[in-house]
């Protein structure tokens, strides 16, 4: 079992858990935004009905739909391509679009003028940060 301790493998099982936890968050987001369009579209039009963004919410909530499950289908492949071929590639673009994903997220958060919120996106765009390193 020693061969599991070494810092090959540490990589290896990080690389696997970032690209879980990249896959169940933009899965999960974009998925409820496609099952509850409405209710999402509702809030959000409301979110940014004093900002620069108002007349655009449908676009937005489309792209961000897009780039949300982007992130998730691409982790999720990448984690299977990680388990059977140790292949990192596919994980690597999930990260790398969730990073994208994030930073339209924060910027809605600030333009929005919604500052706690744009704060509870940072551990989540550390981590996606992360995630590109280790999957680089």
């Amino acid at each position: 079992m020693e061969i599991l301790h070494t810092r090959a493998e540490a990589i290896y099982f990080l690389q696997i858990s970032v690209s879980v936890f990249l896959a169940i968050l933009f899965l999960q987001s974009g998925v409820d935004k496609i099952i509850d369009r409405r209710g999402n579209l509702e809030w959000l039009t409301g979110h940014f009905a004093k900002s620069p963004l108002a007349g655009l919410v449908p676009l937005l909530l489309l792209t961000v739909t897009a780039l949300e499950l982007a992130a998730g289908i691409l982790s999720s492949f990448g984690v299977v391509q990680l388990l059977i071929k140790r292949d990192s590639l596919l994980a690597f673009y999930g990260a790398c679009v969730a990073v994208v994903a994030i930073l339209c997220l924060f910027l809605g958060q600030r333009l929005a003028k919604d500052y706690p919120g744009a704060a509870t996106l940072v551990p989540y765009f550390l981590l996606a940060m992360a995630a590109t390193f280790l999957l680089a």
